[in-house]
């Protein structure tokens, strides 16, 4: 299986791997460390190189199993993870931002972050989380920022602010079964160059029993999981982050970003999933 896999390019032309990891649940559970571990490095051997985690996940625990997965692999990973707003310290404030950052980075064991983000909207100003965010970049604990959870009307009151078109990234839950970001958030994402980064790309596990999905899987020979992640892995302008927490379900995984569905595939899954009509709130997880 091949390491040289697709890619998407961040506004400033800095390129990421189509196909990444998710970590959300994982780090949890001292029975399944080791297969975590190893599921994370066989993900970065086969290109997978981009990582998403998060000072929430775990408490942290999620981010000390990230650190310790990628001794030795620092280097070659595009490390993302996003700040909690909603706790006491404020950590979306100017000032909670930066220690927050410098906690998340004590436990993943580096010196930077490359992408990190605002997990969703708090009570906090955004002007005060990205004069956080730009002081970060300029220590250079951070290489870029971004935010998540972030609708059309969010991301235009950020970009407007001083500072806000630096926005890299919005992360946002994005599958066959839930395509609302497709009626108005993806393309205006598109437009600008931004990408857009789908979590729970498989809709953490709760897809229909029965869809076209099943007779797709099967005219192709994979399962219903590697289509509706390959589904989500053709639309331009997006990656992919699901978790797999065993060796043989990131092989999987890689194996879907092979996967070309055919326009009968299309159309059949638009027939049953359908596309949006009209604007419907971004939902989240």
């Amino acid at each position: 299986m091949s390491t040289d896999i697709a890619s998407i390019a961040l506004p400033g032309g800095e390129r990421i791997a189509k196909l990444g990891q998710g970590t959300w649940e994982m780090g949890e559970r001292a029975s399944r460390r080791a297969d975590e571990i190893a599921a994370l490095r066989e993900g970065v051997a086969l290109g997978m190189t981009l990582i998403d985690t998060a000072e929430m996940y775990g408490d942290g625990a999620t981010e000390e199993l990230v650190g310790e997965a990628l001794q030795g692999l620092r280097d070659e990973v595009f490390l993302v993870s996003k700040v909690y707003p909603h706790n006491a310290t404020h950590n979306a404030s100017r000032r909670g931002v930066e220690r927050a950052c410098e906690a998340s980075l004590a436990r993943l064991g580096t010196d930077r972050i490359d992408l990190y983000l605002l997990h969703w909207r708090g009570g906090v100003p955004l002007e005060e989380t990205v004069e956080g965010f730009e002081a970060l970049v300029r220590a250079g604990k951070i290489r870029h920022w971004g935010v998540s959870n972030f609708d059309v009307d969010d991301m235009e009151e950020l970009v407007a602010l001083p500072g806000g078109a630096a926005c890299a990234a919005n992360q946002i839950l994005y599958n066959v079964a839930r395509r609302g970001p497709e009626f108005d958030l993806l393309p205006w994402s598109l437009a600008r160059g931004m990408p857009v980064m789908a979590y729970s790309p498989v809709d953490h596990a709760r897809l229909p029993k029965r869809s076209p999905l099943d007779d797709i899987a099967a005219g192709h020979g994979v399962s219903v999981w590697q289509v509706a992640l390959a589904w989500v892995l053709r639309a331009s302008g997006v990656c992919a982050i699901p978790k797999a927490a065993r060796i043989e379900h990131v092989r999987e995984n890689r194996a879907a970003l092979d996967l070309k569905l055919g326009d009968a595939d299309l159309a059949a899954l638009d027939a049953y999933f359908k596309p949006p009509r009209s604007k419907r709130a971004l939902e989240m997880l």
